[in-house]
């Protein structure tokens, strides 16, 4: 395989590592073995904290100087599911009909490969002659806790003494066609599980009793009655949403001792994580009476406003695609929450129409277009300084 040029074939090579979080199934030696042989100096990064999965990551760099670009994304998948439920094997990487199917194609895999034959590219049109360096953050535990991927990684470089000036992070993120939107921010994810106390009795004697249902409804009820935002210029409204409510009980006639209900916020930047515990923790000492409320923050919103990083990629998107993206804040979190901190960062990669979907692929048009955009955009960037 040309390192400058294979875009596909890279791809096919890591779609073939079953690499389900936290495995790395080989995908990391075969993205190191290809960057080596275009002049990277490769570190495999493993990490572990107790009480979760090891995990191992990948830190590449060429050139001393700066700035330095990064291309961030991750090589672990999410599990395949019902193998009798998809046409082909999850990670045997088939081309059919011009699209190339397989766990991570979409998610995000052939983004990897895209952006890792451009940095390719670019060292074989410029004769590694450019002002700065290149660099690739990939990481196995994105599509897990992300405990032991790219959050251990930037502390690593920190104490290493690396610093990265500008990330573009290869996310599934166009809507509809490749080149329809770029990521220039996230909304921030909050879970809380609330359990209401109470005491069970008859439900013929309910005076004896002391029923928790009803408190906690009224709390789910407060906290998802009232808009908590209209929005602003670059995020949509923030919202709630009450994913379950347990009480496991499985007769008619007994008033439960206890009801538990779990909800998520994808919130805008109006709020944080702890302006909305605090939020939960009014509405749950006015309706809920003895209650215990857990809460975990799984990233902030944040927002990388329009500048030069999504200018350059909005300009290289539409000189191969002609589509204009728009600037968008939509969507899940990714491992861009952890990068905001260090560097400006913008999202942009393959359409996500099936990710995590059974019979997940791609166009192997808009692979090779996908790593002529980055190709565009490393040109454009480093022609700037």
């Amino acid at each position: 395989m040309n390192a400058a040029d294979d875009s596909v074939e890279l791809s096919r090579r890591l779609i073939r590592c079953p690499s389900v979080t936290p495995m790395n199934a080989g995908a990391l030696d075969v993205l190191q073995a290809f960057l080596e042989a275009a002049g990277f100096a490769c570190r495999q990064l493993p990490f572990s904290t107790p009480g979760t999965a090891n995990v191992d990551n990948l830190y590449a760099r060429i050139g001393k100087g700066a700035p330095n670009f990064c291309f961030a994304g991750h090589t672990d998948v999410v599990p395949p599911g019902d193998l009798n439920a998809w046409s082909v094997d999850p990670f045997a990487a088939e081309v059919r009909n011009g699209r190339l199917y397989g766990r991570g194609a979409a998610d995000m895999k052939c983004a990897i490969a895209a952006f890792a034959v451009a940095a390719a590219r670019h060292l074989k049109n410029t004769g590694g002659d450019f002002p700065g360096s290149m660099s690739l953050l990939i990481t196995g535990d994105e599509e897990g806790p992300a405990i032991n991927g790219t959050v251990k990684v930037l502390e690593w470089m920190k104490a290493e003494g690396e610093t990265i000036d500008a990330c573009l992070v290869g996310e599934p993120t166009c809507a509809e066609r490749l080149g329809d939107m770029i990521k220039i921010g996230r909304r921030g994810s909050l879970n809380a599980t609330i359990a209401v106390n109470g005491v069970e009795g008859h439900v013929a004697y309910p005076q004896h009793a002391d029923n928790p249902v009803p408190r906690l409804l009224e709390f789910l009820a407060r906290v998802g009655g009232v808009p908590l935002d209209d929005g602003n210029e670059h995020f949509p409204p923030s919202n709630v949403v009450v994913t379950t409510v347990d009480v496991g009980n499985t007769v008619t006639n007994m008033i439960p001792a206890r009801a538990e209900g779990r909800l998520n916020i994808r919130f805008n930047d109006h709020h944080t994580g702890q302006s909305l515990s605090e939020f939960l923790e009014r509405c749950r000492e006015e309706t809920a009476g003895d209650s215990e409320l857990e809460i975990s923050v799984s990233g902030e919103a944040f927002l990388t406003p329009p500048g030069r990083l999504s200018e350059v990629i909005a300009t290289a998107a539409a000189a191969v695609t002609g589509l204009s993206p728009e600037m968008s804040t939509t969507g899940g979190t990714s491992d861009a929450r952890f990068i905001k901190d260090h560097c400006p960062v913008a999202e942009f990669g393959m359409p996500n129409l099936t990710a995590h979907k059974v019979d997940e692929n791609v166009e192997t048009a808009d692979i090779e277009a996908l790593s002529k955009i980055y190709s565009a955009v490393l040109a454009q960037y480093f022609e700037d300084i």
